[in-house]
């Protein structure tokens, strides 16, 4: 065979290859509203960038006919190109070939680029979607499953880590998303759940649809296990380059820097007057991150959950940042479990990829509750405390309003550890709101009043007036300035640039034990 032929014979097998499962199973696919494995690569990676490696891999199954089954790319398409001219790494399953069904070989190539991904300290993006593991490969299958598994656990915080579930995701297959950073999911072609429809009506009798069960508006707003949702596969690639161009490609290197697209310096006469006068209105905390950070640019994630606190990336004069504040608008903008769940892993992966910390307080308090106790506010209410103390990036808090008992110290107060603690002249930094405060401490003023209503006012102004301001804590030195709301953006960015030289580092050990 001389080389033309040879040529002629490689392109024939990469043809064969490139076609997947074949015209009618693309056909479906397209049909379904999903794009092919290929073409969401090509779509996530800029033009011409993709490099396709272990192509030519097969799977070595003989049981159960598999010896006469061809898996052209055994299930999944591997490789890496640029995002946006930054090295990328990327494995998208085929749901065209089996199913895009996991087995030995299949997870060999997810490995090898998870591997590669951690050695050249690149971002690596796995697109999920698969009917699960193969099950006539068997305990192999399962084996693959585990070496994925144990290289999302080795590379956090290492690189970043992004799973996109673009069809069915079942069984132990989740969990590789579950420790990932970041989960896509695209509305009503997607679905994620341990134990399927079929499997919980036979066993507990529940009649339930696939999208009800693990559909993305459930784990968007119910379970918290989405972050971000889009209505089709384009919307969800165009989401993720966003989300990558705030991130550094892995932990070693310093917080993203861009070219700054807004003035420094600019006022926002707007802020003086969006806190009410009445400290029991609600105000949308959204409104002010969108006027201290350049362009009103934010990325929300985890929007649809426990809304009552709100996190997510913006750039402050070019510098990316992670922000954290009470939304007020939701339950008051009180912590519970979730909130403080959705907080704290955002605050570590912040850490983990050095990117500084900007805290918005307006907190009364942690949600009370029986429930809330009963599920463990106070070891999920703990996770925020832990997240905020072990962060060693620069850290950053403008106290609004409210900042009261322990869920003031747990948002990024001095005494867990921030830099710059700011306070507008609406603060009230407190052990507790001013009624209750009044209610306990002058309890007998107020039985033994001739007035006891009129007392109870006078009691409640008195403690306002002594405790319930900024100035108390600024005497202390636990709020380092009060500031005019309208110069908090230039505030905030002069405190970013003094910090950026920051070094801290924590006590020598293997690692903490989270209160998960």
């Amino acid at each position: 065979m001389g080389t033309v032929d040879k040529l002629t014979e490689l392109q024939y097998r990469r043809s064969q290859i490139e076609k997947g499962g074949g015209e009618a199973k693309i056909k479906k696919q397209h049909d379904a509203n999903k794009l092919t494995a290929r073409e969401r690569i090509n779509m996530l990676l800029d033009e011409g960038s993709f490099v396709e490696i272990d192509a030519f891999v097969t799977h070595r199954c003989t049981e159960f006919g598999m010896d006469r089954v061809e898996a052209p790319g055994e299930g999944v398409v591997t490789g890496y190109g640029t995002v946006d001219g930054r090295l990328t790494y990327v494995y998208a399953q085929d749901f065209t070939v089996i199913g895009g069904s996991l087995g030995e070989m299949h997870a060999k190539k997810i490995c090898k680029v998870m591997d590669m991904a951690a050695k050249m300290g690149a971002p690596i993006i796995g697109m999920n979607d698969s009917g699960g593991a193969r099950i006539q490969e068997g305990i192999d299958a399962l084996s693959g499953f585990g070496e994925i598994f144990f290289r999302n656990t080795r590379n956090s915080g290492v690189i970043p880590q992004i799973s996109v579930i673009m069809g069915p995701c079942a069984g132990g297959a989740v969990y590789s998303p579950a420790i990932t950073d970041f989960i896509f999911m695209v509305d009503k072609t997607s679905q994620m759940f341990i134990t399927g429809p079929q499997v919980i009506k036979s066993v507990t009798g529940e009649d339930v649809t696939a999208d009800d069960l693990g559909g993305a508006k459930v784990h968007a707003e119910k379970s918290g296990v989405a972050h971000f949702t889009a209505q089709s596969d384009e919307e969800c690639i165009a989401q993720i380059k966003r989300l990558l161009s705030f991130l550094p490609s892995n932990n070693l290197e310093g917080t993203p820097v861009s070219d700054p697209t807004d003035e420094i310096n600019r006022l926002s006469e707007s802020l003086t007057t969006i806190v009410p006068d009445d400290s029991g209105k609600a105000y949308d905390v959204k409104t002010v991150i969108e006027q201290i950070v350049d362009g009103g640019d934010f990325l929300e994630v985890q929007e649809e959950f426990a809304k009552n606190i709100v996190v997510g990336f913006a750039r402050m004069n070019g510098i990316s940042v992670g922000i954290i504040a009470n939304q007020p608008k939701f339950m008051a903008g009180s912590l519970d479990i979730n909130s403080s769940d959705k907080a704290a892993r955002f605050i570590r992966f912040c850490d983990s990829f050095n990117i500084p910390l900007v805290t918005l307080t307006d907190v009364p308090g942690y949600f009370p509750g029986v429930d809330q106790e009963q599920g463990g506010i106070i070891r999920h209410g703990a996770k925020l405390l832990y997240a905020y103390s072990e962060a060693t990036v620069p850290k950053i808090n403008v106290i609004l309003r409210k900042a009261y008992g322990g869920a003031y110290i747990a948002m990024s107060s001095k005494h867990v550890g921030a830099d710059i603690v700011m306070a507008w002249p609406t603060a009230e930094i407190a052990v507790m709101g001013p009624d209750g405060a009044a209610n306990i401490i002058f309890k007998k003023d107020i039985a033994n009043s001739s007035d006891p209503i009129a007392t109870r006012a006078e009691k409640i102004q008195d403690y306002r007036n002594k405790f319930a301001s900024p100035y108390v804590a600024a005497a202390r030195g636990y709020v380092d300035d009060v500031i005019e709301p309208d110069s908090t953006r230039p505030r905030i960015i002069a405190a970013l640039e003094m910090l950026m030289s920051k070094r801290d580092s924590l006590p020598a050990k293997k690692h903490g034990n989270l209160p998960v």
